[in-house]
């Protein structure tokens, strides 16, 4: 994953992640939405095939960076604690 920053204000954050899919990303946006103080999340795909996933994140009350790096340690830990449940099978 290239993580790519676009643009960046104190509340909006626009940035892409070369070489992830709607996978990730809907997930991604999915977490986004649920924090506290994301106003806006959105991401677009340009071309199905070869486009790049563009995010916008706005933000109330929280650094847009703060939510994403907030957002991705829940998603770390998820990702550790579905691989301790894999392993019990």
């Amino acid at each position: 994953m290239e993580f790519t920053v676009l643009e960046e204000t104190k509340t909006k954050l626009v940035f892409t992640l070369k070489g992830e899919t709607h996978t990730f990303c809907n997930i991604l946006k999915k977490e986004l939405q649920e924090l506290k103080g994301v106003t806006t999340v959105t991401y677009r795909v340009n071309h199905p095939l070869i486009g790049i996933p563009q995010f916008l994140l706005e933000t109330k009350g929280i650094e847009p960076r703060k939510a994403l790096k907030d957002v991705l340690a829940v998603l770390h830990k998820k990702a550790d604690e579905f691989k301790k449940e894999v392993a019990k099978l």
